[in-house]
């Protein structure tokens, strides 16, 4: 058995498709169809249903996948590490970050490239949390930054970075008044643009307007942080965003950030990586830099 058969196996997963699988592992799809039939016969087992064109991977299939996916993922490790060895922390770390961390992942990006000269970083942004934890378990990402839920505990390391604290966003003239703060009830009644419903963000935001005693049906939902605040400009609509967006963005020309008052705590977003299994180099150094930057153990609540 080779390595390059497992990983072929993984692409097919992957790409559903031979002919991606093989253009994603750089060869000819022939190439590509005897290396996983002869993996079959090593194995004795199907590992695809096989039609004119690709159908899915078997029962039995599925369960090697999975094994494939690690002992790839090990591998790639390993040459990792031997490289750590000879240089230094280096390489190309893969990170997942949900929606409303885009405007904060460099407060933990810019201090682990300032430690590790040699380390990329290829961010994959604007995901829902499902799909973080998704890949993650594929091995298709090394990290991700998204919402500590109590099963995300469970189930990943977990390494706090900030509480999510609420703003209204509005245009200057939509009529909303000055003031300290506003109820989520209030803001319910304004035409609203927000994330997807999909999006683990939107949930909460949900959750927020529902204690409230209010609910919200917006008119515009979209993943983009330019998208939202160039909706909230034209002055036909009013958006919850993070604190930590203002502070990052400060307040646009036209628009206006009213802080949100509520008695829900706030949610935890941090960095969460794989639970089992020896971490490699490059997460390790990606850990011990999120821990720098804790500031939800600290009293009070922080308020970034």
């Amino acid at each position: 058995m080779l390595i390059r058969q497992l990983e072929y196996l993984v692409a097919l997963s992957r790409e559903q498709h031979f002919t991606r699988a093989a253009e994603a592992c750089h060869v000819s799809q022939p190439a590509l169809s005897e290396a996983i039939r002869k993996l079959e016969i090593e194995l004795d087992l199907p590992l695809i249903v096989r039609g004119r064109k690709f159908e899915g991977l078997t029962p039995e299939g599925e369960q090697i996948v999975r094994w494939a996916r690690r002992i790839v993922a090990d591998q790639q490790s390993l040459h990792r590490e031997a490289a750590a060895l000879r240089t230094g922390v280096t390489g190309t770390l893969r990170l997942g970050v949900v929606p409303t961390a885009s405007a904060t992942v460099a407060d933990l990006t810019g201090p682990l490239c300032l430690r590790h000269p040699l380390v990329t970083v290829n961010l994959s942004e604007d995901l829902p949390s499902a799909e973080i934890t998704g890949r993650l378990d594929r091995f298709e990402l090394d990290g991700g930054i998204t919402y500590l839920d109590p099963d995300i505990d469970a189930r990943y390391r977990t390494f706090p970075l900030y509480r999510e604290h609420y703003e209204l966003l509005t245009s200057e003239n939509s009529g909303v008044a000055t003031g300290s703060t506003v109820s989520w009830r209030e803001a319910a009644t304004l035409p609203m643009c927000t994330l997807p419903s999909m999006m683990r963000g939107r949930r909460i935001l949900d959750e927020f307007f529902a204690n409230d005693g209010a609910t919200h049906t917006p008119q515009i939902e979209t993943d983009s942080i330019a998208s939202l605040y160039a909706h909230v400009k034209t002055g036909q609509w009013a958006a919850v965003i993070p604190r930590v967006w203002r502070q990052v963005f400060g307040e646009p020309a036209g628009v206006r950030c009213t802080p949100l008052d509520s008695d829900l705590d706030a949610p935890v977003i941090g960095l969460i990586t794989a639970r089992e299994g020896r971490s490699s180099t490059l997460v390790r150094a990606l850990e011990s830099t999120a821990v720098t930057l804790d500031q939800v153990s600290s009293a009070p609540p922080i308020d970034r």
